[in-house]
């Protein structure tokens, strides 16, 4: 997936200006961006301000985090269980 050249803080900024009033198409002429871009970013990003969008990249760590850990305990546990009734 290509990098955008707008950090999500950037972006939030840029959707703020519409909220405040200008339009879309001066906003996007403005920063360089396609008419598409904005929307989606609008539709991923809208309503959320800079702090909101800080604590969302947090959770989605610790999820992603907690994820792996459950994966190999998991993995884990049925190897055990393998191992157990091997034995029986």
């Amino acid at each position: 997936m290509k990098k955008s050249r707008f950090t999500e803080p950037q972006i939030v900024s840029i959707s703020k200006e519409a909220d405040a009033g200008l339009q879309v198409k001066e906003i996007c002429r403005k920063h360089g961006i396609n008419d598409a871009t904005y929307y989606n970013w609008k539709a991923k990003y809208g309503g959320l301000d800079a702090s909101e969008l800080k604590r969302i990249k947090e959770l989605e760590t610790e999820n992603a985090k907690l994820k792996r850990m459950y994966a190999d305990l998991a993995l884990e546990n049925a190897a055990m269980k393998d191992l157990i009734t091997k034995k029986l």
